[in-house]
């Protein structure tokens, strides 16, 4: 059975994008426009995974981030921020609203799916054992 990846992402080119390449390594992808489309949504689905932007509408992502954390129904999920949020202390409060990892916009297709894989499978990670290629750090 295929891993449910959740995309919380209100820009249509960006969707598509992560879609198109979830899908093509074998992913099934559920997406969410925004924040309380995507806490319905992780509710619903309860995916593998949860790829969150930060700047949505409604609600922002960190808010998003800690109120899925905070329902145990869904709590146990990990969620990687993907945005272009990049200046110094956006990754720790990224990772501080409950993030697993951050991946900075815009994504790099090659490395994209590798990258959301490590970061999804290290969720006891301290935030400093999980580092963006983009910060020129060694994973």
């Amino acid at each position: 059975m295929a891993k449910t990846v959740l995309i919380i992402e209100d820009n249509e080119q960006n969707l598509y994008l992560m879609k198109y390449l979830l899908e093509a390594r074998g992913y099934r992808t559920v997406a969410a426009r925004d924040g309380r489309e995507g806490i319905a949504a992780a509710r619903a689905e309860v995916p593998d995974v949860i790829l969150l932007d930060i700047q949505l509408p409604t609600m922002s992502g960190h808010e998003v981030a800690r109120t899925l954390k905070a329902d145990p129904s869904v709590s146990a999920i990990p969620i990687v921020a993907v945005t272009s949020y990049a200046m110094p202390g956006d990754r720790e409060e990224v990772m501080a609203a409950g993030c697993t990892g951050y991946v900075e916009k815009p994504i790099e297709p090659d490395t994209f799916i590798d990258e959301m894989e490590s970061l999804a499978s290290n969720d006891a990670a301290a935030p400093s054992d999980v580092r963006s290629e983009h910060e020129g750090d060694v994973r």
